[in-house]
């Protein structure tokens, strides 16, 4: 017992430590326009998320384990589904909530190579690499200008014979009319995927993005509005398809075990699968073909610092979102952001648009921002059928895609993410005012 404390109260130490470790670095020189770096995304850590990151380090918490447990279902509960998994990225959830519906378990409805999804053309390639590792086949609608999002019409027009899903993001928080495009999906007896990862705390029509499709995906990478630095979900209140993408995450086995634990359902030499003998070990008994997509307890524990918080990083993006629209508002040559009708965004970015026929180009002024020290990013990759990546691959378009190529030469965005200080806002503001009026 006294070796226990001993323990303890050197553990105890050692955290206040790390907290006095975060204190002494804290930048105090505060922000000096053209000299400080004004980041478009960032995470926003504080003492308490250093500590949880170090304590879980001392308690060697190296593989995944209750502290997941414990932020999936506190997570579960926030984004009102029944269950959450855990991964190590944005891009494995997106991979494992698509990769569900080819389960077997869905008999004569899972999806099969050359059954087609529909998906936007401008956008984060991993919201489309599923389809292609699948051997699905993308189907590219064009996206809005101004709220660059797609339309449910577009979504409709482009349901064909062959179609069998739909896996579409909200574009920089600004949700999509998901409300009329889970309807659609309905209609045509269509699998649903939201990618919610740009768009945690989001609402359309007064409803939480992430609950409109069958399954939707989140991202914890530091741009995102929660991080555990790497990671991320896939939500569902299906327990059928959250089986399976358990199972396509833990290696494709049939075990549901967590790590260190053993016969769960207490049949462990019981079962009878495939051609195996009877009695085979259920902890080695694969049903998918799958992977080891797991987080770390050491993310996890990262995690579980962050939802208190979700609210006032939610309320700080909003607010810095409506600096910058106020005061860009008028600039001549450049299309502001809108938020789609009927809904409330939690945005990742504020994206501008030069005009086509505007005296100065995008490359111009983001050159002219990134020279002082105001950080840029492109809508992501724009009009992806126009990589490399892509070039060759089956896929089919519907309609044009004018406005992805819009995107793809004229548009990029910077930040409103809760780092961000009102005289930085100010200072960009200011900045792209100057340079487009003096080129008028």
């Amino acid at each position: 017992m006294a070796e226990e404390r001993s323990t303890n109260d050197h553990k105890a130490l050692v955290l206040d430590e790390v907290r006095k470790y975060h204190l002494d670095q804290q930048n105090t020189d505060g922000f000096v326009p053209g000299v400080t770096e004004i980041w478009p995304s960032g995470a926003v850590l504080e003492a308490e998320d250093r500590v949880a990151l170090v304590e879980a380090a001392l308690d060697l918490r190296i593989a995944a384990g209750p502290s997941s447990r414990k932020f999936e279902s506190a997570f579960a509960r926030r984004l009102r589904r029944r269950k959450a998994h855990l991964t190590n990225s944005g891009s494995s959830a997106n991979l494992l909530a698509l990769s569900a519906y080819t389960s077997h378990l869905f008999e004569h409805r899972r999806l099969r190579p050359g059954d087609e999804v529909i998906t936007v053309a401008a956008g984060f390639p991993t919201t489309v690499n599923p389809i292609v590792q699948n051997g699905l086949v993308p189907v590219f609608v064009d996206v809005e200008l101004s709220t660059y999002n797609t339309t449910a019409d577009r979504v409709a027009e482009a349901v064909g014979p062959k179609t069998r899903a739909i896996m579409i993001a909200h574009a920089l928080g600004n949700p999509f009319e998901a409300a009329e495009i889970a309807e659609i999906a309905r209609e045509h007896d269509l699998f649903f995927i939201e990618d919610n990862c740009d768009g945690v705390g989001s609402t359309y029509r007064g409803q939480l993005t992430g609950t409109f499709g069958d399954v939707t995906t989140v991202s914890f990478y530091p741009a995102h509005h929660l991080t555990m630095g790497e990671g991320g979900c896939v939500l569902t209140s299906d327990l059928k398809l959250a089986r399976i993408v358990e199972s396509l995450r833990d290696w494709g086995r049939d075990c549901w075990c967590e790590p260190g634990k053993n016969n769960t359902c207490l049949r462990r030499f019981q079962y009878r699968m495939g051609t195996l003998p009877e009695g085979y070990d259920h902890k080695y008994i694969f049903s998918h073909v799958g992977y080891n997509l797991k987080a770390t307890d050491l993310q996890a524990a990262l995690g579980l610092t962050q939802p208190d918080k979700l609210d006032r990083f939610i309320e700080a993006r909003k607010r810095n979102w409506r600096q910058l629209r106020e005061g860009l508002d008028g600039v001549p040559h450049l299309l502001l952001p809108e938020p789609t009708p009927g809904s409330e965004p939690s945005w990742f970015g504020f994206v501008i648009t030069v005009d086509a026929d505007a005296p100065f180009s995008r490359a111009e002024l983001v050159h002219h921002l990134e020279e002082r020290k105001i950080g840029t990013r492109r809508l992501f990759a724009g009009n992806l059928t126009r990589h490399p990546a892509y070039l060759g691959r089956p896929h089919r378009v519907v309609g044009d895609l004018a406005n992805s190529d819009v995107v793809t030469e004229n548009t990029f965005w910077v930040g409103v993410y809760p780092g961000l200080t009102e005289p930085m806002l100010d200072y960009v503001i200011a900045t792209i005012r100057t340079f487009a009026e003096e080129r008028r």
